[in-house]
């Protein structure tokens, strides 16, 4: 999943873009209000500071509200008053957190945004006997966890959350990689290799020229 993060404290930034990335997100990391208009479109979800340098951090979520009225939207203020903590709501944000805040809090609501977009009720996507649980970042084959590295796991979370549907090289570097990070042009096809050799035989296909698809039970 990728994650806009709009936050201008460098610090706090930082911190933020880690422990999302230690959760598994791609994460795209900006300072400012009108590059988060601008990469907004690209994201699954955002996490939005209300006190940004070039503009309030409200007018940005009524600008990207205009673009998507559905893709979920924290915002984060350090604001006293319940005034812009419901303006925010007001204006299409789906929850909100006060500064400062526990990370564990943080990554749990962001958690349940997650679930929201893939409509899903449960942690666990189960196809076969492959089982991949969001929460604690496992896939099991027939209740044996397989070791695998962080872009690994990603890998299988973007093929098994769209069942049925192919996925091209393109669509999964995205996934894997933030703004700015080289990517090597047989990376995917290296990541897929190892992890065939975890998963029952024919898991993953290839559709040649186009990409990889795994298909639902």
């Amino acid at each position: 999943m990728r994650l806009l993060l709009v936050e201008d404290d460098i610090p706090l930034g930082s911190a933020l873009k880690q422990s999302f990335h230690d959760e598994g997100y791609a994460v795209d990391w900006v300072e400012s209000g009108q590059h988060a208009i601008l990469a907004f479109p690209d994201s699954d979800l955002a996490v939005l500071d209300l006190g940004l340098p070039d503009m309030d951090g409200l007018q940005v979520l009524k600008e990207i509200r205009g673009k998507d009225a559905n893709k979920p939207v924290l915002i984060l203020t350090a604001r006293d008053g319940i005034e812009s903590k419901v303006s925010g709501l007001d204006l299409g944000a789906d929850d909100y957190l006060s500064k400062p805040f526990e990370m564990e809090e943080l990554l749990a609501r962001v958690r349940v945004l997650g679930r929201r977009i893939n409509s899903m009720s449960s942690n666990v996507i189960l196809i076969g006997t492959v089982e991949l649980n969001l929460h604690d970042h496992k896939v099991t084959v027939e209740s044996e966890t397989l070791s695998l590295s962080r872009r690994e796991y990603m890998i299988m979370k973007a093929l098994m959350e769209n069942a049925g549907r192919i996925l091209s090289k393109a669509q999964l570097e995205t996934k894997l990689y933030d703004w700015g990070e080289e990517v090597t042009s047989n990376t995917i096809e290296v990541h897929i290799h190892n992890i065939r050799k975890k998963l029952p035989i024919g898991f993953i296909n290839t559709v040649r020229g186009v990409g990889y698809i795994v298909r639902p039970s």
